[in-house]
């Protein structure tokens, strides 16, 4: 039996799935198994792998079913005490799995540890750099707040942690992840490596996303998780909304100019003033507020017309974390 299974859930991989195998396959702990779930692919992502001549590596085809079924099905496989899954387009840098293996075995009562992420363009290039939040220990209260792992290729989890909170939620179509890291703190401690050790990749399409069926989804994960919360944690609920809006809000900006994303951003923001009246104290607020004003009102042309010919919108994602409430009062 191997120390580590790898999962990667794969569809319509075959621009990015051999750099990401590859990823995994250089890295500096080698006591792993390789388990990539085909999620049906329609593109030659099967032949990309098939192509890889590796012992540990194990490839399972399936009918496409959805992320979260993918990595239940890549739990089912695997035998390893430890398991990760990395999405079939991310990257890991190569002491990850060393390193987050290091900090389980020396905190023998978490089941879950986490690195930082930077993110990278579709060609691999360094876009910008992740929230880098370090928390240990109980953390059910700031992951109620925000999602500090960030991301679903992150995280060295205990197998026997993962089988005991039940695996994904397959009825979720996004913050599959999310939820289940609030599953297991809610159970276990987490330990951080305090190194940026994910490489997230941010592509045309994840930015132009359905965001409106991502707010349903985490809308769903934070309500069932404060069910369950002990009542002294439920005075968070009003940070949680407006850390939650306001990335909705800015993952609106970031996708394609429509009229449709312009009204859906305006709700965002109601909701978020509604739980953050400081919001509209931010400096770049009153610029953002303007993009989405043009957006509603003017057609997707002439609106970035205007906007080109204003003063820039600071890239928000720079200091995107000045704007999220990060510390639990």
């Amino acid at each position: 039996m191997v120390t580590v299974s790898v999962v990667i859930p794969v569809y319509n991989g075959e621009k990015t799935i051999q750099e990401t195998i590859t990823s995994v396959l250089n890295q500096t702990f080698q006591d792993f198994e390789l388990i990539v779930i085909n999620d049906g692919s329609k593109d030659g992502t099967l032949e990309v792998v098939s192509s890889i001549q590796d012992q540990r590596l194990q490839v399972f085809s399936y009918p496409n079913a959805g992320l979260a079924a993918s990595r239940n099905r890549g739990i089912y496989h695997a035998t390893g005490e430890y398991i990760s899954f990395i999405d079939g387009d991310d990257l890991w840098t190569p002491d990850k799995l060393e390193a987050q293996l290091n900090a389980l075995l020396e905190n023998s009562k978490t089941a879950v540890a986490y690195s930082w992420t930077d993110y990278i363009d579709e060609s691999s290039n360094f876009l910008r750099r992740g929230g880098y939040l370090t928390a240990s220990g109980d953390v059910l209260p700031k992951l109620l707040v925000i999602d500090f792992l960030e991301n679903g290729s992150n995280a060295l989890i205990r197998r026997q942690a993962l089988i005991e909170v039940g695996g994904f939620d397959e009825s979720l179509p996004a913050a599959e992840d999310w939820d289940i890291f609030l599953r297991l703190a809610a159970r276990y401690p987490f330990v951080a490596v305090p190194s940026p050790q994910i490489l997230y990749r941010l592509s045309a399409k994840s930015m132009s996303g359905d965001v409106a069926r991502q707010e349903a989804a985490c809308v769903k994960v934070l309500k069932r998780a404060y069910k369950k919360a002990p009542p002294s944690l439920q005075y968070l609920k009003k940070y949680t909304w407006a850390n939650l809006y306001r990335y909705l809000t800015f993952k609106v900006l970031d996708g394609p100019t429509t009229r449709k994303r312009g009204l859906l951003a305006a709700k965002f923001i109601g909701k978020l003033i509604m739980n953050d009246e400081d919001f509209l104290k931010l400096p770049a607020m009153r610029k953002v507020m303007h993009r989405v004003a043009l957006w509603i009102l003017y057609p997707p042309k002439k609106a970035e017309e205007i906007i080109w010919q204003s003063p820039p919108l600071p890239h928000i994602h720079k200091d995107l974390l000045r704007y999220f409430k990060t510390d639990v009062p």
